[in-house]
């Protein structure tokens, strides 16, 4: 028994089949579950990122770069299927890799899905919050600006940042079946409005804007031609990002051996469909060039400006975009609160994360907590910091997954599943390949951050989920292999910290902190080797 000890298959099937009081409610079926993907993915990403990428790194081309990063979730996506059938409980990766990677690895995944969901509601919040004060100013009321930025960016707190994530908490603490029927609404509006876009401007469609397809590289690496081509991938991946999150309802599904596939792939598909469509007209319809500078945020509005007859539009692209954002954020609360839940039963979390509301079968207690946390970062934090950390914890997720389903079939060939991912290994080699190219076009600053983040997390599980977990072991030998990952990504924080100051220097107050955090975590984790052999807990 150790760290790495998997929790049995049987155990989590049982978990899966339990019903009564203390259990969640199971209310979706195979279109609620796809109407729970497009409304986690259609969003930010479409509304904003494809004008940058088409603007300063892709042009034209970007149609490419949507159907890479389509192909590379779609690897995940299988993945995630074959998961979700198999075993059909909430908690989604972090519940998949506790049955192949073992404990450890569970709670490495667990931890970073709070960069996809939590750190990802940050983002979305503080852009609807931007388009909340377009949208009142068409309507001639003006908010001062120190209470719709955070002090990093010159304001003093963004409030409507935070009432929208505080809104959104207390609706999915009321039971997933009233949030299910609202995001349905949603949903429905937001492809009304894509489709409506890519049908009207199909025939302002000018195929000259379309040469070159793709621009010539000027010599800089990641700015048009291929390289350019897979930068933007990197970049609007963020706008398939979501599609995931329908397996984290897993355990609130009528029959999810049959569903859970239907719903991640039906999104997914649905979506990637859409997206190609939309990125082809909006290049179509407006040269790439002007998608350069800062009206590439808001790529639509400037489309529509070269459309003539159909100004009108304008006045329905901020409320659609509110209306987009705001599914977002439901998606991605709900699956936080379930990952936190599916943590909390197996003793890695303090059991309020998994108590369940005696009248709605919510975790609401977890609920409000990330509504509390994520809510008050959304006070002061700055979108630029959270964007780009989402994305890696999102990618390093979806290569363990695909390194779950190569385990599964060598160790768990038997169990029963209702979908296979075809083309094992094939498929999930491909999936871990495309992840991987894409992280490494993310920046040094972001990659530092998540070895900061996991080494943050790691020490939650070293004083609390070790002492108090349901299925690992408290032993001396454990001791020694906690001290040894510990030290690891300590001494690698430290690594990339030195590194990163002889590639562009840092402010020393940074490199002050980064050396501190990096040293006191080596000393810390050096002395578990001199624990007593009786004394099994931290």
């Amino acid at each position: 028994m150790s760290i790495f000890k998997t929790k049995p298959i049987s155990v989590l099937l049982s978990e899966a089949k339990q019903e009564g009081e203390n259990t969640l409610k199971k209310t979706f079926g195979p279109f609620s579950l796809i109407a729970l993907g497009l409304g986690a993915i259609i969003g930010a990403g479409l509304f904003s990122i494809v004008g940058i990428a088409a603007g300063n790194y892709a042009g034209p081309s970007i149609i490419i770069s949507f159907l890479i990063a389509a192909v590379g979730c779609c690897f995940a996506g299988l993945c995630y299927a074959e998961f979700a059938s198999m075993l059909p409980v909430a908690g989604s990766a972090y519940t998949y890799s506790y049955a192949t990677l073992g404990e450890f690895g569970a709670w490495i995944i667990g931890w970073n899905l709070v960069l996809e969901y939590a750190v990802g509601v940050l983002t979305i919040s503080i852009s609807w919050s931007r388009y909340f004060v377009k949208f009142l100013e068409q309507l001639s009321i003006h908010v001062p600006s120190e209470w719709t930025i955070g002090p990093w960016e010159g304001g003093i707190i963004n409030l409507p940042a935070a009432l929208i994530i505080v809104l959104i908490s207390f609706l999915l603490t009321r039971g997933t079946e009233s949030s299910s029927k609202i995001n349905n609404v949603i949903v429905f509006l937001k492809v009304a409005v894509v489709l409506a876009f890519i049908i009207l401007g199909w025939r302002f469609i000018n195929y000259e804007n379309y040469v070159p397809f793709i621009p010539k590289n000027e010599g800089k690496w990641g700015e048009f031609g291929f390289s350019g081509i897979i930068h933007a991938a990197a970049l609007i991946f963020f706008a398939y990002v979501g599609f995931d999150a329908v397996s984290t309802a897993a355990q609130e599904t009528k029959n999810p051996q049959r569903d859970m596939p239907i719903g991640i792939m039906g999104s997914l598909i649905l979506c990637a469909i859409l997206y190609i469509l939309f990125s082809f007209v909006i290049v179509g319809v407006t040269n790439y060039t002007k998608f350069q500078g800062k009206d590439g945020i808001a790529p639509v509005k400037v489309a529509i400006d070269q459309m003539g007859t159909f100004q009108w539009l304008n006045y329905a692209i901020i409320p659609s975009i509110l209306i987009g954002f705001v599914s977002v954020i439901l998606v991605m609360l709900l699956g936080q609160s379930r990952v936190f839940y599916s943590m909390s039963r197996d003793g890695l979390l303090p059991q309020l994360f998994s108590d369940i509301h005696p009248k709605y079968h919510t975790p609401y207690k977890s609920n409000v907590l990330c509504m509390m946390v994520v809510s008050i970062c959304a006070l002061f934090v700055p979108a630029r910091i959270t964007s780009e950390l989402s994305s890696i914890g999102t990618l390093t997720i979806f290569i363990i997954v695909c390194f779950g389903i190569l385990i599964m079939r060598k160790k768990m060939p038997d169990v029963h599943r209702t979908f296979r991912t075809p083309w094992v290994p094939f498929i999930p080699i491909l999936g871990i390949f495309t992840c991987l190219s894409m992280m490494f076009f993310l920046s040094f600053e972001t990659w530092i951050l998540l070895i900061l983040w996991t080494l943050i997390g790691y020490d939650i599980y070293v004083f609390y989920g070790f002492n108090h977990s349901r299925w690992g072991a408290k032993n001396k030998k454990s001791f020694n292999t906690l001290s040894v990952i510990g030290v690891s990504f300590s001494i690698l924080l430290l690594a990339l910290t030195i590194a990163r100051q002889y590639q562009i220097e840092w402010k020393q107050t940074k490199i002050v902190v980064s050396w501190v955090i990096s040293l006191f975590h080596i000393i810390m984790y050096i002395s578990f080797f001199f624990k007593e052999k009786d004394d099994c807990k931290l």
